[in-house]
């Protein structure tokens, strides 16, 4: 019997997926070579005193503000020494590295009126968790060029504990702040640090171009409340490796967006390559897409990664109004232990920014592979539920097994969904056809 067209052309587009794969094998596009900066000044110069009590969010601006003046001198590096150094949200520039020794902590202060009230982001259109404004972060760049932050596995503890508390008793007039953001940046550069606590996100690029995310230590407690590692937000030439990550909720999240302000902005996250990665998430992901990526998610490379502990390895989550697309991901190499899920890709996940969306922008959930990826203690295999209007399309699954504790005969669920699978164990639902039958 003739195999149809449309199954010959969904194994050949897996196939040259899987090739592709293997060649690129998630090696990163992007790097940037740190060059040393000529010019260097201690924070203790201006005044800041490291007890831990001390509030020095005037010296890290002064101190900044002084090295703006050598921009155009090769740049200038912002020295932290050991001791603890308590702030308030403050902004960085270009040419600038701020480097933290080995023993020094910049401490996120818990008074929340020394943390900067801004506007929503534009593709968000609100406060991710409230309406209206949000919390500058701790650290920022606006549109900044060639910035550094990095050090001697130096320390950033957003003392979280306070603003989890808020969140959970719903005694927030806006959304949390972030401890690293940066805004609408090129070249931007995040290595060798530990980062502790944070209210909501750790590293949030949003905007930005070549970003470089590697050797950081990232951590908050299971019970802390929906808080992330790092967030590439439509953003694109994104690379993440060496890193390890035990969140709350996800430790790599991928977003672009929420609903019609998303849709709108229209800048997309793409060509991010992620590997040598250990993730762990408690109440989430190690690695989600969405589900605000109504800008698009594509070409992202997943490879070499350790997931362990969590509720979900791998997840994909859309739903009607979102729009936008999740597309060309390959995710390939990776250890899953102890999972609850394995693989979950959801058609109706998230809330909306507000009444105005367009129910009928239906999102694109297309060219996905995961390949060569081993689990042990899996309780499920993998839910793939697409959207009866936009079903998710060509998921291609090669070479993967799983020690699933529930049985097989419970381990896949999937509807709404087109695909194929080679070596893929326990045996996956019917949408995704190891070969062809008669019946398919």
């Amino acid at each position: 019997m003739k195999m149809p067209v449309a199954l010959l052309l969904l194994l050949a587009l897996c196939n040259a997926i899987k090739i592709y794969g293997e060649e690129n094998d998630g090696q990163c596009d992007y790097k940037l070579t740190l060059d040393p900066r000529p010019h260097s000044v201690s924070i203790t110069e201006f005044g800041a005193v490291g007890d831990g009590k001390t509030l020095n969010t005037l010296a890290f601006q002064n101190a900044i503000f002084y090295l703006k003046s050598f921009a155009d001198k090769g740049g200038a590096q912002l020295y932290v020494p050991p001791g603890r150094w308590l702030t308030g949200s403050f902004n960085l520039t270009s040419h600038l590295t701020l480097f933290l020794e080995k023993g020094a902590v910049i401490l996120g202060s818990q008074d929340p009126s020394h943390w900067d009230i801004v506007d929503a982001l534009p593709s968000y259109g609100r406060g991710i968790e409230l309406p209206g404004k949000r919390y500058r972060s701790l650290i920022n760049g606006y549109m900044l060029l060639d910035v550094v932050v990095t050090g001697d596995n130096g320390t950033i503890d957003g003392q979280g504990s306070v603003w989890w508390d808020w969140f959970t008793s719903h005694a927030l007039n806006y959304s949390r702040p972030h401890l690293v953001e940066f805004i609408s940046s090129e070249h931007v550069v995040v290595s060798n640090l530990t980062f502790l606590n944070a209210p909501a996100y750790n590293i949030h690029p949003v905007y930005c171009s070549n970003v470089h995310i590697q050797n950081i230590s990232v951590h908050a407690p299971p019970e802390s409340p929906e808080t992330v590692g790092i967030v590439p937000d439509s953003s694109d030439n994104v690379c993440i490796e060496d890193c390890s990550i035990a969140m709350g909720h996800d430790a790599i999240s991928l977003k672009s967006g929420w609903d019609e302000y998303g849709i709108s902005y229209g800048r997309p996250t793409t060509d991010v390559h992620i590997r040598r990665v250990h993730l762990q998430s408690s109440s989430g992901s190690s690695v989600s897409f969405g589900s605000e990526m109504s800008g698009g998610i594509s070409n992202v490379q997943v490879g070499k990664a350790r997931l362990y502990n969590s509720l979900n390895g791998i997840e994909f989550r859309t739903t009607k109004g979102r729009g936008g697309y999740i597309k060309e991901i390959i995710i390939s190499d990776v250890e899953l232990e102890n999972i609850n899920m394995a693989f979950s890709a959801s058609g109706d996940y998230g809330s909306h920014p507000d009444d105005d969306f367009d129910p009928k922008a239906l999102p694109i959930v297309d060219q996905i592979t995961l390949k060569n990826i081993i689990g042990t203690n899996i309780k499920t295999a993998g839910n793939f539920t697409g959207i009866l209007e936009s079903p998710f399309t060509n998921i291609c699954l090669f070479n993967i097994s799983l020690s699933v504790s529930s049985g097989s005969s419970s381990s896949w669920v999937c509807s709404n969904i087109q695909g194929f699978s080679e070596s893929v164990f326990p045996e996956p639902c019917p949408e995704l056809q190891s070969s062809y039958s008669s019946s398919s």
